[in-house]
């Protein structure tokens, strides 16, 4: 007969809600016996996370001792991280008017922000002392700061700004992710990294105090 295999894939962050973490909570389980994976699916994993919400390092060699212990014979494939962080955040009530809120408060200052930003950059380079040279050099006549060359200039930084970031009134140009989507994603790998490699480096007496509710 067959030996049964076990395929286990987690991705670097995952986020629970509760204290009690099942496998099915954090990896992704694919066996050659369904009864198997069903069983595995439901294995709750020992400590996993704290009493209080924060990030939990942990290594997939604890997810395999878990699954052993139930399935000592049982062979197991990894094929994500080695280590990987648990994110452990109580679930919140949603409240509708408050995302709205935020999302207005977010656009305001983003809109007010990015114009500031683009007036001072402006003002260094003297966009207007230069648009009026060029008006005078081709027509002769005396720029009064409202011609076709600040028109254009202003729908070409608009139409610019929509293209580089890829998005406009809630959709993608293209199906490129955005340069901002870029960035937020390297951004989170490196908080990622940051936090595993720090917890390597800790002592076990303060691993263990992260279990008790600290977090990472």
């Amino acid at each position: 007969m067959a030996q049964d295999t076990l395929y286990l894939k987690i991705d670097s962050n995952v986020e629970v809600h509760d204290t009690k973490v099942f496998l099915k909570d954090i990896a992704q389980l694919e066996c050659s016996s369904r009864e198997v994976e069903n069983r595995v699916k439901v294995l709750q994993l020992p400590e996993a996370v704290g009493k209080k919400p924060g990030r939990y390092v942990k290594s997939v060699m604890e997810v395999i001792a878990c699954i052993h212990r139930e399935f000592p014979s049982l062979e197991i494939n990894n094929i994500g991280e080695a280590d990987f962080i648990i994110t452990y955040e109580k679930p919140q009530q949603q409240y509708p008017g408050i995302g709205w809120i935020k999302t207005a408060a977010v656009s305001i200052l983003s809109f007010f922000g990015a114009a500031f930003s683009i007036m001072t950059f402006n003002n260094d380079v003297d966009v207007t002392g230069l648009f009026g040279q060029v008006y005078e050099l081709f027509t002769g006549q005396t720029s009064d700061g409202f011609t076709v060359l600040e028109l254009s200039y202003s729908l070409g930084l608009a139409l610019g700004i929509i293209v580089f970031f890829n998005h406009f009134a809630g959709k993608k140009l293209t199906a490129d992710p955005t340069p901002l989507e870029v960035q937020m994603r390297t951004y989170e790998d490196d908080i990622n990294s940051t936090i595993i490699e720090a917890s390597r480096h800790k002592p076990k007496s303060e691993k263990t105090a992260a279990q008790d509710g600290i977090g990472v």
